[in-house]
């Protein structure tokens, strides 16, 4: 995706975010993704033409008047769409956030592994990974792309620079949250040093309106949200591998 250097094509932007790393967060969403996954909540970023072009100054003037609710460990988020895509003009704007002090995070799901997200991954000081599924069909079946492993590569490219990893992984019922695709997961990255945290995500259908104002045809309508009894199985399944779980 091609933006003017020193701007980013925003999305939307969100402020005072509490789910999208540590502390209070100002949560860029950048508009474009290479994927299409059937539960995406936010299908409009996926198109790689539109958003709203922003300088990068404009984002760090906006993340500085923040400073104040960033004292608890909070910072600025990129997410998206994919902000990969827009690594290279990323890459100064991290710096120039660290310049003030300001906590950086991209939460991506690893897809373009180039020398511009090598890069940014290097500058920022979190990475949030979105795990699709750890086998190829399935990840093909959720994202209508192949190669999974090119996620995997992003992840083990994290461990090698020794930054800090959350993982994410939504816990669809029959897709994802089963036992034999949790201890696949468990397994991989049971001896990575730097994650520190998995964060499990229930499926929900709350962009499922977004679908339908697109035109396009939502195929899980009859996938039924997680029961109580499996969140406890996929944590409990989790806990087996890592010491700090969250499901949120």
């Amino acid at each position: 995706m091609h933006t003017p250097d020193n701007t980013l094509a925003v999305h939307s932007i969100e402020s005072f975010g509490t789910h999208d790393g540590p502390g209070i967060r100002l949560v860029i969403f950048l508009q474009g993704c290479k994927l299409k996954c059937r539960y995406c909540h936010n299908p409009d970023t996926i198109s790689t033409t539109g958003g709203t072009l922003y300088t990068i100054e404009e984002m760090v003037d906006r993340a500085v008047k923040m400073k104040p609710y960033f004292s608890n460990g909070g910072g600025v988020t990129v997410s998206g769409g994919e902000p990969l895509l827009q690594a290279k003009n990323l890459i100064p704007l991290f710096k120039r956030l660290q310049e003030e002090g300001i906590h950086t995070n991209i939460d991506t799901n690893g897809r373009i592994m180039n020398h511009f997200s090598e890069t940014l991954s290097e500058i920022a000081d979190l990475a949030m990974l979105d795990i699709k599924h750890p086998t190829e069909e399935g990840y093909r079946d959720i994202t209508g792309e192949k190669n999974k492993d090119i996620a995997l590569r992003f992840a083990a490219m994290r461990e090698a620079q020794g930054k800090p990893m959350w993982l994410r992984y939504v816990l669809i019922p029959g897709i994802t949250n089963t036992p034999e695709n949790l201890h696949a997961l468990g397994q991989h990255f049971k001896d990575y040093r730097h994650i520190e945290r998995i964060e499990l995500l229930p499926y929900h259908k709350l962009g499922v309106h977004k679908w339908e104002a697109l035109g396009w045809e939502y195929t899980m309508h009859d996938t039924k949200e997680n029961t109580d009894e499996e969140l406890k199985m996929a944590r409990e399944i989790m806990e087996e591998y890592f010491d700090h779980i969250t499901v949120n």
